[in-house]
């Protein structure tokens, strides 16, 4: 180590190694596939960034596999996991609130029952009431229902619950009877002369 560093006897602290300089000529070593080999996709720019998962495009193992069915599956959109569109709040949670009380989604929420009023609130049959309240919800089972009636309090719906279609079931087989018996109705229904 010189006694005075200047410009001119300066040196760097470990020796400098030259990049690796590809595709520039047979004699370098490194000419005519860069190392790459002849083609393919290995061969291709970008071609070592694949995402996770990805197996050449063959269809891949997580789409291979069964999946679970109802709304606890994450396949299952757009519900997504282990959601429901109603968020549930038992009859065994209302003993916080006073006799006589109004029951709504925005004074669960006071009371840190419920989150927020963003989801429909379904009122379910757990536990026992003995206080009479007013309730006012989205939703209610037939057991929670009972309860509080039983306990003297009135129940009011914000949403009326959707009525399920009836299936129309095809009778194709009994269509033929009844054309065959028509036409003997039509002579006893026919006046006499």
């Amino acid at each position: 180590m010189p006694k005075q560093l200047n410009l001119s006897n300066i040196q760097p602290a470990q020796e400098r190694e030259d990049r690796k300089r590809v595709g520039r000529g047979p004699g370098s070593g490194k000419g005519r596939y860069s190392g790459r080999g002849i083609k393919g996709q290995k061969s291709r720019a970008g071609s070592h960034k694949m995402r996770a998962g990805f197996e050449g495009g063959q269809m891949p193992i997580y789409m291979r596999i069964g999946k679970q069915r109802g709304n606890t599956s994450k396949d299952a959109m757009p519900i997504g996991p282990f959601r429901t569109l109603t968020v549930p709040v038992n009859v065994r949670d209302l003993d916080r609130f006073d006799d006589g009380a109004e029951v709504t989604p925005e004074s669960l929420v006071e009371r840190g029952i419920i989150k927020n009023t963003k989801i429909d609130v379904k009122l379910l049959g757990t536990g026992d009431i003995t206080k009479k309240l007013t309730i006012r919800v989205h939703a209610i089972s037939a057991s929670a229902r009972e309860k509080i009636e039983a306990a003297g309090g009135t129940v009011e719906l914000l949403r009326e619950p959707k009525v399920k279609k009836a299936r129309h079931h095809h009778r194709a087989a009994a269509a033929p009877e009844e054309s065959a018996e028509a036409p003997g109705d039509a002579e006893a229904e026919a006046p006499e002369e």
